[in-house]
């Protein structure tokens, strides 16, 4: 059983410590290859813009067909055993790239299929590592959790990318690549000593396991008839495809059209993160001054700002506004995510909290490679810097629906819901096994 936390405890909390340990050691690593890879395709496979794009489209694609089972097989499994099974595969898909160099054999179709591969595994990862935490930590500590994960993401955001560009200049983006590959053995080994082990839904002798999609199908109908999940999704799924547009082709950008080096691009994206991680930082302190609902929207609000100062930057001097449109994406993207995932694993019944969140990344992470390929095509057809406008400028409007929505009337952290009867899910839109499906709520949509 899981021992109980004071709020602001977890530090005293040891299998949090340990899987926070191996999650920073490994956000570290994949900031690097997140670099590498790009910038491997970019100047030594001289990819198209195109075949560029399809990199993201690939790496998230999985997204699209494997999340919502991915779902099912969570709440049905040991979420921990996912974790560890998915740093593991990833350390040994990553080493596949220096090794493919080295012999003089990579080509850019090896990339597309390795990164659709242990885009599998990603997303497996995620849909557990969300899921995994409410059990471990406990509903009270989640905000706590939450920001210290993605403090250490944006940490990494700060720290990782120098190292990237360092390892990049002085050997190579292949053998950069190395570094991340270790990144995810380690993280493996943390969780491999994480003692918690979270109960899953047991089948008693002769009983009949419950078909797939009736339990895909509740996930999804949990987060789409929800009065507040469909509103955050909504705009998250927006957002993504949006600044897709955007991030599809900003490397590219930066290399080939503002000429900055290896070295600039990880010093942009190091001192543009320091907004990240403020956002990790003061993400709960926002939420306690003005309350949920409104930190949600409003942060939402602000990152989409950033986005504009990417087309803005002029040639002969662009790092102040990259940066400057990195720390504000960053600070506020960060802080909303701190929120809203904790908003969403509250009011989540933890039976559910595998199906919701896949759901939540099927909807707002399938966008991704929507968006990527448009990127691509965009700036095919007319220019890597009208891509960034058309990107930029539709970030702006994606925040309409949720500013519209009731989301900005929460104030305090709603009480956490064990299971919620019948009548309650039907009223939240949600659906309980056994029970038939709610109508739709049409009427808030």
């Amino acid at each position: 059983m899981r021992k109980p936390t004071l709020s602001g405890n977890l530090w005293k909390h040891a299998d949090f410590m340990r899987m926070w340990k191996g999650q920073s050691i490994s956000e570290v690593g994949s900031q690097v290859s997140q670099l590498a890879i790009p910038f491997l395709a970019a100047k030594s496979l001289h990819a198209s813009p195109l075949s560029f794009s399809l990199l993201g489209v690939f790496a998230f694609m999985p997204f699209i067909l494997f999340a919502l089972p991915a779902g099912v097989w969570v709440d049905r499994l040991h979420r921990r055993n996912i974790l560890i099974v998915g740093d593991a595969a990833r350390a040994l898909l990553l080493a596949i790239i220096p090794i493919l160099w080295a012999l003089h054999d990579l080509r850019i179709w090896h990339l597309l299929v390795l990164e659709f591969v242990i885009g599998i595994f990603t997303v497996f990862f995620d849909v557990a590592y969300q899921s995994y935490l409410p059990s471990l930590v406990g509903r009270d500590d989640l905000i706590e959790g939450n920001s210290k994960l993605q403090l250490t993401v944006s940490v990494a955001q700060i720290g990782g990318p120098g190292l990237s560009g360092t390892l990049i200049g002085f050997i190579t983006a292949p053998y950069a690549i190395v570094v991340d590959a270790v990144s995810f053995v380690i993280s493996s080994i943390f969780m491999i000593r994480v003692r918690h082990r979270e109960a899953v839904p047991e089948q008693k002798d002769g009983e009949v396991r419950p078909k797939m999609w009736p339990q895909v199908k509740e996930g999804l109908n949990w987060v789409v008839g929800h009065r507040w999940l469909r509103y955050i999704a909504t705009f998250t799924a927006t957002s993504n495809f949006m600044t897709s547009v955007l991030f599809s082709i900003f490397l590219l950008y930066c290399v080939r059209t503002l000429q900055l080096s290896s070295f600039a691009i990880g010093f942009m994206f190091a001192v543009g993160s320091a907004g990240s991680a403020i956002g990790a930082i003061y993400a709960n302190k926002i939420r306690m001054r003005f309350g949920v609902g409104p930190t949600i929207v409003g942060t939402a609000i602000f990152s989409s700002f950033g986005g504009l100062l990417y087309p803005l930057a002029p040639h002969s001097f662009p790092l102040p506004f990259l940066m400057l449109g990195q720390a504000i994406f960053g600070f506020g993207a960060v802080a909303y995510n701190i929120t809203q995932v904790s908003l969403r694993q509250t009011i989540t019944p933890e039976r559910l909290q595998g199906r919701m969140n896949a759901a939540m990344r099927w909807i707002v992470w399938g966008t991704i490679p929507l968006g990527t390929i448009t990127g691509g095509a965009l700036a095919t057809v007319w220019s890597l810097h009208t891509a960034l406008w058309i990107g930029a400028i539709g970030e702006l409007f994606a925040a309409v629906p949720l500013l519209l929505s009731t989301v900005r009337h929460i104030g305090e952290m709603p009480p956490g819901v064990e299971e919620p009867t019948p009548a309650e899910a039907e009223l939240a839109g949600g659906l309980i096994e056994g029970h038939p499906l709610p109508e739709p709520a049409a009427a808030d949509l």
